[in-house]
C-alpha cells in the first residue's frame, strides 16, 4: 500500500481545487500577454499555472495527514529507485522525441514547408531543466495524488482517459492565450488525452514511480519546443495521429485493466 497520500483522497476535490487555483493565472494571462517578450518559446503567462496541481495535492494531503503526509507526497517526485527495470528509461526518455521526429519526417514527406531543425545545445539543456521543474509541479498532483483512486475505481485505461480529459480541458485557456487556432487546440487536446494514457502506462510499469512520469512529461515539452522555430511549425493533427497509434499499440500489448500486463510475458 502507498502510504504517501491519504486513502480517502478525492480526485474530484483535487480537480476542482486545481481549476480554482488556476483562475488567477488565466486572468493574468489575459491581462499581461505572453512570455515571448522574454523567452523565444510560445508560452502565455498562464503557463505558470503548472504548479497548481502540486499545490492542490499538497493542500488536500495536509488536511488529512499534516506535515508528514506532505513530506511523503513530495518525496514521490524523486522516487527513481522504484524503476527497477532500467529498460523503461528507453520509452521514458526517447519515446516522445521519436514520435516528434516521425511527425517532422511525415510533414516533410507530405510536402509541408519546414525550416531545418535548429537545436542550440544550451537552449536544449536549459529548457530540459525548466520543463523538468514544471513537470514536478504537475505530476506530483496528477500522478502522485489523483490517478491511483481513479484506477482502483475504473481501471487503468478508463481512468487515464478521464484524467486526460481533465488535463486537456485545463490547458485550453493557455493554448488560446498562446494564440493557437481552434483546430490546433482541438488536435492538441486529443493528443493530451492520449498522452495521459502513455503516462499511466509508464507509471504502472515502473512500480508507480512519479519520477518516471515527471521525466516523461518533461520530454514531451522539450520535444515540442525542439520542433523548428521553437514549436511554431508543430502540426498538432500529425502529432495526434502518431500518439494515438502509439496508444493503440500499448493497449494491444499491455491490456486495458492495468496497462501493465504484457500479453507475451
Amino acid at each position: 500500500m502507498d502510504n504517501s497520500v491519504p486513502e480517502n483522497k478525492s480526485p474530484l476535490k483535487f480537480f476542482l481545487l486545481v481549476f480554482l487555483l488556476s483562475i488567477p493565472f488565466w486572468i493574468l494571462g489575459a491581462m499581461a500577454g505572453d512570455l515571448t517578450k522574454i523567452l523565444p518559446i510560445k508560452l502565455p503567462i498562464s503557463a505558470l499555472m503548472t504548479f497548481c496541481p502540486l499545490l492542490a495535492a499538497t493542500i488536500l494531503v495536509y488536511k488529512e495527514r499534516k506535515v508528514s503526509g506532505v513530506k511523503e507526497l513530495l518525496k514521490r517526485a524523486f522516487d527513481h529507485k522504484k524503476i527497477k527495470d532500467k529498460i523503461w528509461y528507453i520509452p521514458i526518455i526517447f519515446l516522445i522525441p521519436g514520435i516528434t521526429l516521425m511527425s517532422y519526417w511525415f510533414m516533410q514527406i507530405t510536402g509541408a514547408t519546414l525550416p531545418e531543425p535548429q537545436t542550440p545545445l544550451l537552449f536544449a539543456f536549459i529548457s530540459f531543466f525548466i520543463f523538468l521543474i514544471a513537470a514536478i509541479g504537475e505530476e506530483v498532483g496528477w500522478s502522485g495524488y489523483a490517478i491511483d483512486p481513479m484506477q482502483n475505481k475504473w481501471g487503468a485505461l478508463k481512468a487515464s482517459i478521464i484524467l486526460g480529459l481533465v488535463w486537456a480541458i485545463w490547458h485550453i485557456i493557455p493554448y488560446s492565450q498562446a494564440h493557437q487556432t481552434p483546430i490546433w487546440i482541438l488536435w492538441q487536446s486529443i493528443s493530451t488525452v492520449f498522452l495521459r494514457v502513455i503516462i499511466v502506462w509508464i507509471y504502472n510499469n515502473t512500480v508507480k514511480s512519479v519520477f518516471a512520469t515527471i521525466l516523461f512529461h518533461a520530454m514531451i515539452n522539450v520535444s515540442l519546443f525542439m520542433f523548428p522555430n521553437y514549436g511554431s511549425h508543430y502540426n498538432s493533427f500529425v502529432g495526434a495521429i502518431f500518439i494515438i497509434l502509439t496508444v493503440v499499440i500499448v493497449v494491444f500489448f499491455w491490456g486495458t485493466k492495468t496497462l501493465a500486463r504484457y500479453r507475451y510475458t
